[in-house]
């Protein structure tokens, strides 16, 4: 399951982690992450044993969202060692992000 995180815990989540990372970057008033939200949830589960699924709420962590120059929500950013792999922007079906997070394990 995923989990928010702030822009502290974010050095250490993401840019400190050898692990595969997901970070959606959304807003509480955005449409299309409301309907993201559970598809990300249920990869998040789907896919524990492989990457780590966060999310970062742009209104809370405005930095982090000007530092990767997030304009636009829903966006996916898919971490491998710590730096930026992928990215997509918007709506993402299940099996679109899947595949995704997949190229990067």
């Amino acid at each position: 399951m995923s989990r928010i995180i702030n822009t502290e815990e974010f050095v250490n989540e993401v840019e400190n982690s050898k692990e595969t990372t997901v970070v959606d970057f959304f807003a509480t008033w955005c449409g299309p992450c409301k309907m993201l939200s559970p598809v990300f949830e249920e990869l998040g589960q789907d896919m524990e044993d492989n990457a780590k699924f966060l999310k970062v709420d742009i209104d809370q962590s405005l930095e982090l969202a000007r530092r990767f120059e997030v304009s636009t929500v829903p966006t996916v950013i898919v971490f491998k060692d710590g730096k930026e792999a992928e990215r997509l922007v918007g709506f993402i079906p299940k099996q679109k992000l899947e595949d995704m997070v997949k190229a990067h394990i």
